[in-house]
């Protein structure tokens, strides 16, 4: 039983850590948020560090600076079905709602002023992040809690190689804390936390403008291991032998955040910027997650490593942005995201699916220096049917009302 209880602890750990390294939040800017982050080949703004570096040179020679605040409302995720008992590893009813969870989380971008041929530019941006939370019995068995927050420094340095054609580079340092709770009493109570030091990756783009109103650009994003390192405490019960043994241990397990490549174009027709962005993220790299305990005793009985093999995902993404006058830019965007995960490794913990994105917003130029944007942002998931075996995720059932509501303010200066 003690085998047995130890072997169900590492499923639930993999399962959890797979949805923090899963959960990407592309829409880091009001004009990002605005478009449903089409906004790429036509970055021109302080954000342009961030999303396509390579197109700095190409704007005018000032700082450009953007601070924000994104507000995250989570609906509650509804499931219908059955899912395995952890003891028994037989199936039963377990309809249940997820929490409802709200987040504010704030960003900066900023481009320096410096010359016709190289600019530099920073930004703080949260590129990754989730959370969920089940209070019905069944569902905490495996996910009472899952939090992942993942921030990133990036910096990057542009160079213009002739009035059509400019090139970029950076390095991006990422940190990351995640926590994990899941329980079935009395069988068993875990607590995970941890946090990891920073790890660095890069970026390289490049801008072709064949004409005034019209650019193509390319960008590249590597991947980056997080290790993330910290303690487990709790209990597991034994009914062989009526006792109860207590967790306290310390580890470690890498997590991939995967490289991604991007391919748009903008044309600017009059008062109008149109964009389309394709977006490919390297999911495939994922095979393994493998954690590692500091107790041998502990590692050989938690540390199996166990497979993923999730899919590389596609994104297409379509926006607009209109300038009706010298006062106020309208914005709108539409697009498709492909979850990464099959269906074997979809469980509570995560339960997604492709998804749809609609977004609207508006900056309004209080002077010629000074403006300030809003943007609303609506996820819509499709529905998702799941039936895995009860000695895997053991859900056969169905996940509906996958959804979220983002909203973007923002302050922008150049001088």
């Amino acid at each position: 039983m003690l085998k047995r209880a130890y072997t169900f602890i590492l499923f639930l750990s993999t399962a959890g850590i797979s949805f923090g390294a899963a959960y990407k939040i592309p829409e880091q800017s009001q004009r990002s948020m605005g478009t449903a982050a089409a906004y790429f080949a036509g970055a021109d703004y302080a954000d342009a560090n961030y999303y396509n570096p390579s197109n700095m040179v190409f704007l005018e020679n000032r700082t450009y600076i953007e601070f924000g605040s994104r507000y995250i409302n989570l609906p509650p995720v509804k499931f219908e079905g059955k899912a395995s008992d952890p003891v028994t590893n037989s199936f039963q009813i377990a309809d249940a709602k997820t929490e409802e969870e709200n987040f504010i989380i704030p960003y900066f971008h900023i481009v320096f002023k410096g010359n016709e041929n190289v600019r530099w530019g920073l930004s703080f941006v949260t590129p990754a992040g989730l959370s969920k939370r089940w209070s019905a019995v069944k569902q905490r068995s495996t996910a009472e809690e899952f939090t992942l927050k993942v921030f990133e420094l990036n910096s990057s340095l542009a160079l213009k190689i002739s009035e059509k054609f400019s090139i970029a580079g950076g390095i991006r340092g990422i940190y990351a804390s995640g926590k994990i709770k899941y329980r079935f009493e009395p069988a068993y109570k875990v607590n995970m936390d941890g946090d990891s030091g920073y790890r660095f990756g890069y970026n390289i783009s490049a801008t072709l403008k064949p004409s005034k109103n019209f650019t193509i650009s390319t960008a590249y994003r590597s991947k980056v291991n997080i290790k993330i390192e910290g303690d487990a405490s709790g209990y597991l019960y034994d009914p062989l032998n009526s006792t109860t043994y207590p967790i306290a241990v310390g580890g470690h397990v890498i997590v991939p955040i995967p490289a991604e490549w991007r391919l748009g174009t903008a044309y600017r027709w009059k008062s109008t910027v149109f964009e389309i962005t394709y977006e490919k993220t390297f999911w495939s790299s994922y095979k393994i997650l493998d954690i590692q305990f500091n107790n041998s005793t502990i590692d050989s009985q938690l540390g199996k490593p166990k497979d993923k093999y999730w899919h590389d995902s596609e994104t297409v993404r379509f926006g607009i942005r209109h300038i009706f006058n010298n006062r106020f830019t309208g914005m709108f965007g539409i697009a498709y995201d492909e979850t990464p995960i099959p269906q074997k490794t979809v469980g509570f913990e995560l339960p997604d699916s492709n998804a749809w994105l609609f977004s609207l917003g508006g900056i309004y130029n209080v002077s010629e220096k000074f403006e300030i944007g809003l943007s609303y942002l609506y996820v819509t998931k499709i529905e998702r049917n799941v039936n895995t075996p009860p000695n895997e995720n053991g859900i056969d059932g169905k996940f509906s009302d996958l959804s979220a509501h983002l909203v973007n303010i923002s302050l922008g200066y150049k001088f």
